[in-house]
């Protein structure tokens, strides 16, 4: 019989402790649990933003990186197309400068043409008197016969 009321006896206490587990050990036990599971979820959430942050952190770096190539293509076009048109600016303007240095030029040439046909006016009409002088024989006055001295340089 000892071991029947042993038997209850340990039933009892068993049935005891299951409920001490359950109504104080349990809920501590399970509270925990579903605490960590808690904070798991709560990771991976975390894990998943950060990929998908990730991700979206990538594309808006790619596209930053493509719109810096396009804003420094655009520059670079920008430059060139100022140089060529720097480039035709000093064209235009050294040739203007050689077309006004060749008017200069060509202004003096026909200065220094017309002091020089008025040097040889001179020394032809002298000649003239000179030749007339010996051809008459006759001293001619020059300031008498200036008149006729200047038609016949102005007409040579």
């Amino acid at each position: 019989m000892n071991i029947n009321l042993t038997l209850i006896g340990q039933s009892i206490a068993f049935l005891f402790f299951v409920w001490f587990c359950h109504a104080f050990v349990w809920s501590a036990i399970r509270g925990m649990m579903e605490e960590r599971e808690k904070q798991i979820a709560d990771g991976l959430d975390a894990a998943d933003r950060a990929g998908r942050d990730l991700e979206l952190a990538q594309e808006k770096a790619a596209k930053q990186l493509r719109e810096a190539k396009a804003e420094a293509a655009a520059i670079i076009d920008a430059a060139n197309k100022r140089s060529n048109q720097i480039i035709d600016e000093a064209k235009e303007s050294a040739r203007a400068e050689g077309e006004r240095l060749k008017a200069a030029a060509e202004a003096e040439v026909e200065q220094e043409v017309n002091r020089a046909k008025e040097v040889l006016r001179s020394q032809v009409a002298m000649l003239a008197l000179a030749g007339a002088e010996k051809v008459l024989e006759a001293s001619i006055d020059e300031s008498v016969h200036k008149d006729m001295v200047d038609k016949l340089a102005a007409s040579l």
